[in-house]
């Protein structure tokens, strides 16, 4: 499917992209904590792999290379809010409150590791959801992210131990 999507065949591409819509969303929510800006970004995703198709080389499966880009786009686009960022913590603890009220109100559960994980910094909580989540190496995770493994692994570990810290809070 991926090659006839390549080779510009509309159904195939747009079969490739709903199989692995989902997944995308559900990752980006997890790293945003914040359901406009998943949705925004997963959309931003799309277009931009579509757009880059031609680039998909196969060594990692279809749903890593996207992830990678939804990443990057993610990271990117946190990079750009720093001058704004008073205001972006507020729309996160706006977004936060919405997406427990989506969860809770879907029959989903809000618990305390979303919420301690929306505490973390974004480098430590995307190196946890990558390696302890969605069981991605730490050298994978570093290709994907375009950083050393070593800095994975630290910034993981940094990580869980933030979040023993936060889960302690809530305990």
């Amino acid at each position: 499917m991926i090659e006839r999507a390549r080779q510009g065949d509309p159904a195939a591409m747009a079969e490739l992209f709903q199989q692995h819509y989902s997944f995308l969303h559900k990752y980006l929510l997890k790293i945003s904590m914040n359901s406009t800006l998943a949705e925004d970004i997963a959309q931003d995703t799309v277009l931009r792999c579509m757009e880059h198709l031609h680039r998909y080389n196969g060594t990692s499966s279809f749903s890593s290379w996207m992830i990678t880009i939804g990443t990057r786009i993610y990271l990117d686009k946190m990079r750009r809010r720093k001058r704004e960022r008073a205001w972006f913590l507020k729309e996160k603890e706006q977004g936060l409150r919405k997406l427990k009220w989506q969860l809770e109100s879907g029959g989903d559960a809000w618990n305390e590791m979303l919420e301690s994980l929306s505490a973390l910094s974004d480098d430590h909580r995307i190196a946890i959801l990558l390696k302890h989540y969605y069981g991605y190496s730490y050298d994978e995770i570093g290709e994907m992210l375009g950083i050393p493994a070593g800095t994975v692994k630290s910034r993981a570990s940094y990580g869980i131990q933030s979040l023993r810290k936060e889960l302690k809070r809530h305990v």
